[in-house]
């Protein structure tokens, strides 16, 4: 102590040294897997079914998010209806953890469908064949999602939306949004 006491240009140098390592170790900040910005989805639900849809969502801060998802039909087997959707989104988080747990959805899609129609005269069913139809969409959507500390991302998530301008040309006239995605978030 009569050491710092005799010498105040040592006292001042020790203690402005402490306060610099002090500073920087709580600068010093660990990355939380959770709040990476990027996820990157594929709906697993969709692939049972001959259609492929793929996300990219990127997440703005820890109550929302934007995201694309592509669908694409590789086989008419069993949805003869959607040809392709284009998909961008606004989501909303209600839960805890970083961009995650119960969720609304804001969507619009562009898509294309088949042009069949089915009227009814008389008591008689005809069915009218056009040209493909493509259209607007708006729509909303509900949904939960987990993230684990490695990343993993499960979601699962139900909407519907309405054609804007063609759906008097064909018997689609929503666009159903659903899904169970599985994907990674960094």
């Amino acid at each position: 102590m009569n050491l710092f006491v005799k010498k105040p240009f040592l006292t001042i140098v020790f203690l402005f040294s402490s306060f610099i390592a002090k500073s920087q170790v709580s600068n010093d900040r660990v990355a939380n897997p959770y709040e990476n910005k990027n996820d990157v989805k594929i709906n697993a639900f969709f692939m049972a079914y001959g259609l492929l849809e793929v996300a990219y969502e990127r997440n703005l801060n820890e109550k929302s998010s934007l995201g694309i998802s592509a669908l694409y039909a590789f086989s008419q087997k069993y949805d003869e209806d959607t040809n392709f959707l284009i998909s961008p989104y606004y989501r909303r988080y209600f839960g805890k953890k970083y961009a995650s747990g119960f969720f609304l959805e804001g969507f619009t899609t562009l898509g294309s469908t088949d042009g069949k129609q089915l009227t009814d005269m008389n008591g008689n069913l005809t069915l009218n064949e056009g040209p493909d139809v493509i259209d607007l969409s708006l729509g909303l959507s509900f949904g939960i999602k987990w993230v684990t500390k490695g990343g993993i991302i499960i979601e699962g998530f139900a909407g519907l939306g309405g054609h804007l301008f063609n759906a008097e040309k064909t018997d689609h006239d929503i666009v159903v949004r659903h899904g169970i995605n599985i994907g990674y978030r960094f």
